[in-house]
């Protein structure tokens, strides 16, 4: 068996009123004046006050900016506020976005050279201002990992930059932070967990752990995604969407992700898409092109759907598992077809010569993919 590695936050607290424990965290990192980086619909609902209700008496600041898909100029903007602050500290709150913008500016607000000089894998210099992450949604499991994903406006392109210096310092998951979500977001982000945990599963650099964190997490998705969304005040399903999510950022931080989110950037870039909706959407078409290569894999991915696989084939299971992933995403409205985002078809052709470049992902991906097959998949998605 090769040699692997395994990457997390520096600390994990989980459970509801997990949140109580930020301000004995926050001092024990030795941080007396806080930036907390978060967006303004987090903080007209209350919920950025429920986080500095706890902070009483201790000096900080809120940058409210950030923004979904958020571009390179939002860690520009926030990094200034940091260092015009004097803060010494990060507390990301919200999704995906505010938690790479938090880790983006750790890495960005005491470098003397260009932002873009950091995109890539291992260009940040050294450890930045230490960084609390409390998400709000159940889905892209940034608290726990070493990247952060922004957007290029120029290039149309989100670009990554990767390096262990991002890894928060806590990572604080409490179910009632995610109350807030609506069905809408509570879907997308949902089915983004699971395709973190899919694609960790089948990734040539998948380990004994990732894989035991991946298939979990697959289970307790198929099983409370649907009672999230349906009922969202239903606690219990909040906090087992919260620990799969976080189960599967555990294993896509480490065993990494794969066509599904090479073949997603392009429709973020170019045409704004969520990041959860654009992976959810493309799944189905990817898992077809994908079985050939892993079938054994999509036999455990179907039972981890809660599909029935005996007496069936590996080819047959994987069939199973296709269907039961489309399955979820109808029962959860997520959107299908790339049509239905008034992405012309004519477009199709360059999204395929972008996603080809995005060489990071797809060495991860088990079957091998040409430009060719990459707009093949987006043709059957269209």
């Amino acid at each position: 068996m090769s040699i692997s590695t395994f990457k997390i936050a520096n600390k994990l607290i989980t459970g509801h009123g997990a949140t109580e424990s930020l301000r004995k965290e926050v001092e024990r990192l030795e941080v007396s004046n806080p930036l907390i980086v978060t967006d303004d619909i987090l903080q007209q609902v209350g919920v950025v006050d429920q986080v500095t209700s706890l902070l009483k008496g201790m000096s900080y600041e809120v940058f409210n900016g950030v923004q979904p898909d958020p571009e390179l100029r939002i860690v520009e903007e926030c990094s200034e506020a940091f260092n015009k602050g004097d803060h010494d500290g990060l507390i990301a709150i919200g999704g995906g976005s505010a938690i790479d913008i938090a880790k983006s500016v750790s890495a960005f607000a005491p470098f003397e050279g260009d932002l873009t000089e950091l995109l890539g894998t291992d260009l940040v210099p050294a450890k930045g201002a230490p960084i609390i992450t409390l998400p709000t949604t159940a889905g892209t499991g940034s608290e726990v990992t070493n990247i952060s994903i922004l957007s290029d406006k120029e290039a149309q392109l989100k670009k990554g930059m990767v390096s262990d210096h991002l890894l928060p310092d806590v990572a604080i998951i409490a179910p009632e932070m995610t109350l807030t979500m609506p069905p809408s977001v509570t879907a997308a982000s949902g089915v983004d967990a699971l395709v973190h945990a899919i694609e960790a599963y089948i990734s040539v650099h998948a380990s004994p752990i990732t894989d035991a964190l991946a298939i979990h997490a697959m289970n307790m998705i198929a099983k409370n995604l649907p009672k999230a969304y349906a009922n969202p005040n239903h606690l219990e399903a909040r906090e087992n969407m919260a620990t799969a999510s976080l189960m599967a950022g555990m294993a896509f931080g480490n065993a990494g992700v794969g066509a599904v989110h090479a073949l997603a950037y392009p429709l973020g870039g170019r045409y704004h898409i969520a990041h959860g909706v654009s992976n959810a959407l493309l799944l189905p078409y990817v898992m077809e092109w994908n079985k050939i290569a892993c079938a054994e894999q999509f036999r455990d991915i179907a039972t981890a759907l809660g599909e029935n696989t005996s007496g069936r084939s590996d080819k047959e299971a994987a069939d199973q598992a296709v269907r039961a992933m489309e399955r979820l995403c109808n029962e959860v409205h997520i959107p299908s077809g790339l049509r239905s985002f008034d992405i012309p078809e004519s477009a199709l052709t360059e999204m395929a010569e972008d996603a080809s470049k995005i060489e990071r992902l797809l060495n991860n991906n088990p079957r091998k993919l040409s430009k060719e097959d990459i707009e093949k998949i987006y043709q059957s998605a269209y």
